[in-house]
Formats: structure tokens, sequence, C-alpha cells
């Protein structure tokens, strides 16, 4: 794989969020670009990113809507990943360190793997053991997830739950894409999501809680962080 250099980025200064999904604007050398958010859910919801500095990675996909999607915002002295969906890659491709020992067995691993109506991020064949993965992005040292109802989030849990009764092993992983944050702890307040995560915990299902950074561009694991329910 090449390695991406900063020279492959561009910078922009963050306008606002598009009411279309995935869609925002971003000022690029004075000209205002509609740009690319590679995120399921609003960036509103986490952060106010308006006037930050923000790196736009270009998009050379054929026929592609926008010319680039936004990748990391400027904060502090580095920078910090907004692609969600890279928590996913960073999980898979650093599976077999250390982190994940308590899992075992990891060689047979599939991604986006169906069982029944249930498609989870990571399947251990070795196991049997589903991988519910999630990104979290917060700026404070401790967390909350999650910070908004998702109904989605909710039937998934519900969906593991049922798959632990028959027979399956289960795992959620909470990742933090900022690498300051040292605890993240399941949000009480959303009362239905935190009664079936407790349910699925009670029938078995572990859980862990990590930090990513970017070096060199890309994101790596970085630190192993507390994770509260209780």
């Amino acid at each position: 794989m090449t390695k991406e250099k900063e020279s492959d980025f561009v910078y922009g200064t963050f306008q606002t969020e598009i009411k279309n999904r995935f869609l925002c604007s971003v000022q690029i050398d004075g000209t205002e670009i509609i740009c690319y958010i590679p995120s399921s859910c609003r960036l509103s919801n986490f952060i106010d990113l308006t006037g930050q500095t923000v790196w736009l990675k270009p998009i050379t996909t054929p026929n592609a809507r926008t010319p680039y999607a936004v990748y990391a915002v400027k904060c502090r002295q580095g920078y910090i990943l907004l692609n969600l969906g890279q928590a996913n890659k960073v999980i898979e491709s650093q599976l077999h360190r250390r982190y994940f020992s308590f899992l075992g067995k990891r060689k047979y691993i599939s991604h986006e793997y169906k069982i029944g109506q249930y498609k989870a991020d990571l399947f251990i064949h070795d196991t049997n053991t589903l991988i519910e993965i999630k990104s979290t992005l917060a700026f404070s040292r401790s967390a909350c997830f999650p910070t908004i109802y998702s109904e989605r989030a909710l039937k998934q849990l519900k969906e593991i739950s049922q798959l632990l009764d028959e027979g399956y092993k289960a795992c959620y992983i909470l990742v933090s894409l900022n690498p300051t944050v040292k605890e993240i702890s399941i949000n009480k307040q959303i009362g239905d999501f935190y009664q079936a995560f407790l349910d699925c915990v009670n029938k078995g299902m572990t859980y862990c809680a990590l930090s990513v950074r970017l070096v060199d561009q890309k994101p790596e694991i970085y630190s192993r962080i507390k994770f509260t329910i209780k």
C-alpha cells in the first residue's frame, strides 16, 4: 500500500454541513467547494467545525459527486481523524495485535459478515465471534456513547442478544478518533440502549475501548482506554 503524504491532501476552512446527507461546504483558496463527509451521522452531533482547518482528500473515483472528502480536522498541534468509517479498517488490520488477545484465536476473519439479518463489522470464524465497531468523537478526556438516540444501534444490540442466545460470541468495540480521550462510558440517559447493552453483557458479550491517532496521515491504534458501563 502506498503511503500517503501531506501533499496528497488539500487544506480548507470548514463552512457548514449541508442538509443533504454526507455533504458539506468547505472554503478552499477563497472558493466554496461542496465536499463529501464519509460519516453515517452528522458531525455537528459531535463538534462544531465552523471555521476549523480541515484536511481534504481528493476523490479519484470516476463521476464522483464531489472533488474532495473531509478527512481530518486540525486540533492543537495535530489532526484528528473525521472519517468515522476508518475505524473498522483500523481494527481489522490490527486485530492480530495483543490489544485483542482476549478474543482468542484470530486467524480467519471476514468483514461485513451476515448472520441472518445481522451484519457483523468483523467475524472471527475460529471462535464464531461477531464484532460490532462504533466510532466516537469527543474533545474532552471523557466521552459517552451514544451521544444521540439511534434506532439502528439499538436494533443491532437486540440482534446481537439473539445471536448470543444461539451460541455465538460477541464483542463490542468503541473507537475514539481523538487520542486524548481517556475514558468512554455508556450513556445512561439513553435508557433503551443502556439496558440493551447491559443485557448483552449479562449474556457474555465482551467489550473494550481504544483510541486512534494519525501517523503519517494514516490512522493506527494509539492506546486502550477505560470503558465504563455502570
